[in-house]
């Protein structure tokens, strides 16, 4: 394949650790590039599904050691850079890997499970520069992307003012692949943003605020008014006291069906936003933090404790 190079019989043949040794190198030639992860995951659709048409027949057999293999790392690799959900195909390579046909006499141990989101603040980072610098660097890079990519998603949820963040990263992505950064560029601009995500991340009890009061505060606060800290203080309760006041009478069992439950929920904001100090809180900006407050407890509270903070 143009651009990787990777020994397939050389995998099948070996053993043990060696075996371990060559599939970990495969696997950082596949990930040195967007392009040539991307052509070989489509090779590997083609072959899982070639090989999966000519079963039971008994040629499957001699064919099996490749094909497991080549399926094998395609797992892999959409395991360590794909999210969770992955569908399609994928069913039908899961569905190959334990076929009794094409494992006999070949086993490969199971493909990665997604790693599960971590606080930045616990990551070591002096030591995933020395895996970077003493081992697969592609590899290390996209272990790296994809926890980023996983915190990202859950923080940006929660809080969309964070999209800058996002934008940011898919920034720093996207000149990576046209060739604007080398690998070890793009692991230090990753690094640096990971600690800019793990402070951001603690803004929260910088701020005295839980992560959903914090949630309201930037929607009060971004991009603008600029606030004195009294006001500040003020704005931080009115958060609070809505918070309390919707969990408390408003956000009951599928309100967001009804229309009555509905403008229950925005009278409440509403009341709550007319305490808000004027200025700077004008008429105008307090319909304009109405509509988006609103549209952010729309979807991020379902009623009856049903929410995305939980």
């Amino acid at each position: 394949m143009r651009g990787a190079s990777i020994e397939l019989d050389d995998i099948a043949t070996s053993g043990g650790f060696t075996r371990i040794g060559l599939i970990e190198d495969a696997m950082d030639s596949l990930l040195a590039s967007e392009a040539i992860k991307k052509q070989y995951l489509q090779l590997a659709d083609r072959v899982a599904r070639l090989f999966k048409a000519i079963l039971p027949d008994h040629a499957a057999k001699e064919l099996a050691p490749r094909s497991v293999l080549v399926t094998y790392l395609a797992a892999k690799i959409r395991a360590m850079t794909e999210q969770p959900d992955i569908s399609g195909v994928m069913s039908d390579v899961e569905a190959l890997l334990n076929d009794s046909i094409a494992t006999e006499g070949y086993h490969m141990p199971s493909a990665s499970e997604p790693e599960a989101l971590v606080n930045l603040s616990e990551i070591d980072f002096e030591a995933l520069r020395e895996r970077f610098n003493t081992g697969h660097k592609h590899t290390e890079v996209e272990k790296l992307k994809r926890l980023i990519e996983g915190k990202l998603a859950q923080m940006t949820r929660q809080n969309h003012s964070r999209v800058e963040l996002a934008e940011k990263f898919e920034r720093l992505i996207e000149e990576y692949n046209a060739g604007s950064r080398n690998i070890e560029e793009l692991f230090g601009d990753l690094i640096n943003f990971a600690g800019a995500m793990s402070k951001e991340d603690q803004r929260a009890v910088r701020e005295g605020l839980s992560e959903e009061e914090l949630a309201l505060f930037d929607i009060l606060t971004r991009p603008e008014p600029k606030l004195t800290k009294k006001e500040e203080a003020q704005v931080k309760a009115a958060c609070r006291e809505l918070l309390a006041t919707l969990k408390r009478e408003k956000l009951v069992l599928d309100w967001r069906e009804k229309q009555q439950t509905r403008a229950g929920v925005r009278n409440a904001i509403k009341i709550q936003f007319r305490k808000l100090p004027s200025p700077p809180y004008t008429r105008e900006l307090q319909n304009e933090k109405l509509a988006a407050a609103f549209a952010h407890v729309f979807d991020a509270y379902g009623g009856a404790g049903q929410t995305i903070y939980l």
